[in-house]
C-alpha cells in the first residue's frame, strides 16, 4: 500500500489536537473522530466506525485503541503508529511537564475550582460520544429498543455490563438486529 505523506500528516495533526481536548479519555473525543473520519474525510462509513469502536471497547486494553484502528484503516501499520503517537504523545509530555507544578498547588483554591470544572466537561464529552455512537449504531427499531433497555438496565440495576453485552450479542446472532 502506497501511503500519501499528506494523509499521515493529517492524521498526526488531527489526533494531536484531539489528544489535548480529550478530557475524560479517548472516548471523550469520539464525536470528533467520527466527524473527521466519516463526515469530513470519508475514510470510512458509519458502520465501519461503529464496528471499530465496538472492537476497541471489547478488546482488552485501553479505550484509546480506537485511534490505532482508525489509523490502520486509513494508512496501514504506519497510520496506526502515527495516530497512536499523536494521541498519546502530546498528553504524556504535557502531564510530565505539568505534574510537579500541579502537585505544588495541591491545596490552592484555583486548582480545586479547575478540577471541579473539568468534571462536567468530561461527563458532557463522554455523553456526546454516547449520542453519536447511538445514532450510528441504531438503524432499526429493535436496535433502538436494545439500546434503551441496556441503558436503563445499566442505570437502574447492578447487573454486570457483560451480561447486557451478551444479551445484545445473542440478539444480533439471532438476526434481530
Amino acid at each position: 500500500m502506497k501511503i500519501d505523506d499528506g494523509v499521515l500528516l493529517t492524521l498526526a495533526i488531527q489526533f494531536a489536537v484531539m489528544a489535548l481536548l480529550a478530557f475524560g479519555g479517548a472516548n471523550a473525543v469520539v464525536p470528533e473522530m467520527h466527524r473527521q473520519a466519516v463526515e469530513m474525510r470519508g475514510w470510512m462509513d458509519e458502520r465501519q466506525f461503529a464496528d471499530m469502536f465496538a472492537i476497541s471497547q471489547a478488546a482488552p486494553g485501553p479505550n484509546v485503541m480506537i485511534v490505532a484502528l482508525i489509523g490502520y484503516h486509513v494508512a496501514g501499520f504506519l497510520g496506526a503508529l502515527v495516530t497512536t503517537l499523536a494521541m498519546c504523545g502530546p498528553t504524556a509530555v504535557l502531564a510530565a511537564v505539568l505534574s510537579n507544578f500541579w502537585d505544588r498547588f495541591r491545596d490552592a483554591p484555583w486548582r480545586v475550582a479547575v478540577q471541579a470544572g473539568l468534571v462536567p466537561i468530561s461527563v458532557g464529552l463522554v455523553g456526546a460520544s454516547a449520542i453519536v455512537l447511538t445514532g450510528v449504531a441504531d438503524r432499526s427499531p429493535v436496535a433502538i429498543a436494545i439500546t434503551v433497555a441496556t441503558a436503563a438496565a445499566a442505570y437502574w440495576t447492578r447487573w454486570n455490563p457483560l451480561w447486557l453485552i451478551g444479551i445484545a450479542s445473542l440478539a444480533g446472532l439471532a438476526g434481530l438486529i
